[in-house]
């Protein structure tokens, strides 16, 4: 076994087993901890005992609540490069978790946002439990979903990505699997057993014998409140203005509706039509590799945004949580304000 503070990397049986170990900061993610990741997979990946990953977090909170937030806040505000290496280095290790050539076994047991969903959601193995609550929250801090997941929910059946990607609102087990960001759910007092179920396989496991360990553990994991707003989701979100998605929402009868247009308002204008474009934009891409291109260019663009400084102010700092937006409104957010989010990061991430 071998760990750093806040990673814990070991062998168990023929798995190698990674342990996310910041619980007081619901394992959110720092620049160390994505580097001990990506070389304990390079590691396991060329290991011939190793036939299977696993990766959960400590404690009963969150299996990783994102990116250390601010981590990206004050290198925006000193003009360091410390946001830029993390963005290239996190969406590196999503590219190479959606391409694993072994079986990776995500535990979204408890809080899965942000960077978590990109620790998990790209995974072959995604697991959920009755503590799940996933989401990509990041238009109410002035941000935009990342770590792939232009690519994701621009994937999802119908609009569900593109309600997802503008609400930011949590899911629960039963969502996740509608929205196909997960495969199984099982009972959190079971993890353990499938860990040793899993463990206990032999190195020349196949991804079949790992999906029966999963399958053989799997809980019913109830109605989804999404799966029964599909067609009203799918209406209003079909539109690629969000003036548009607002109005189709407001002639959508019953609360569902009315309560998705009441968080939306509170979203920053400007992130909320970054998003969209992105999430448009996903849907012609050729791969993922292409998503998290044009998603590093928006990054170093958000770092020049006033409301990505404003909403972590209000979200993580002072934590009011009462941002003030700037613009404040979405007809005061012109076409090439959000033209600036396209150039393209230099050097490219990946070759497309």
């Amino acid at each position: 076994m071998s760990s750093i503070d806040e990673v814990i990397i070991e062998r168990r049986g023929s798995a190698g087993l990674i342990r996310l170990n910041r619980p007081q900061a619901l394992n959110s993610l720092t620049l160390p901890m994505i580097r001990a990741i990506a070389s304990a997979l390079d590691d396991f990946a060329t290991d011939p005992s190793v036939a299977s990953v696993i990766i959960k977090g400590e404690g009963e909170r969150a299996f990783c609540a994102g990116g250390d937030i601010r981590l990206l806040h004050q290198s925006g505000k000193e003009k360091s490069d410390g946001a830029e290496t993390f963005w290239r280095e996190e969406f590196h290790l999503n590219h190479a978790i959606a391409h694993y050539p072994k079986p990776y076994v995500a535990l979204m047991d408890g809080i899965t946002m942000g960077g978590g969903v990109g620790l998990s959601a790209h995974g072959s193995h995604r697991v959920v439990t009755e503590r799940t609550r996933l989401a990509m929250p990041e238009t109410g801090i002035g941000y935009f979903p990342d770590v792939g997941a232009t690519w994701l929910l621009s994937h999802m059946p119908g609009e569900t990505g593109t309600w997802m990607g503008l609400t930011g609102l949590v899911f629960n087990a039963a969502d996740a699997i509608h929205a196909e960001l997960a495969d199984h759910s099982i009972a959190s007092s079971d993890l353990s057993v499938l860990i040793e179920t899993i463990a206990a396989l032999p190195s020349a496991a196949l991804p079949t014998d790992v999906h029966r360990a999963i399958a053989g553990l799997a809980i019913d994991a109830g109605e989804s409140r999404l799966a029964a707003n599909r067609d009203a989701i799918d209406r209003a979100f079909a539109h690629d203005t969000v003036e548009d998605i607002l109005r189709a929402l407001a002639q959508e009868p019953g609360d569902f509706a009315a309560e998705t247009a009441e968080v939306i308002a509170t979203r920053s204008p400007t992130s909320l039509k970054l998003t969209l474009r992105l999430l448009r934009a996903g849907q012609t891409s050729a791969s993922l590799a292409e998503c998290l291109n044009r998603e590093l260019g928006a990054c170093l663009g958000i770092l020049h945004n006033p409301d990505f400084y404003e909403g972590v102010r209000a979200a993580v700092i002072d934590k009011d949580r009462n941002p003030k937006w700037s613009p404040a409104s979405l007809a005061d957010v012109e076409d090439t304000a959000i033209e600036r989010f396209f150039v393209p990061a230099q050097p490219p991430l990946f070759a497309t």
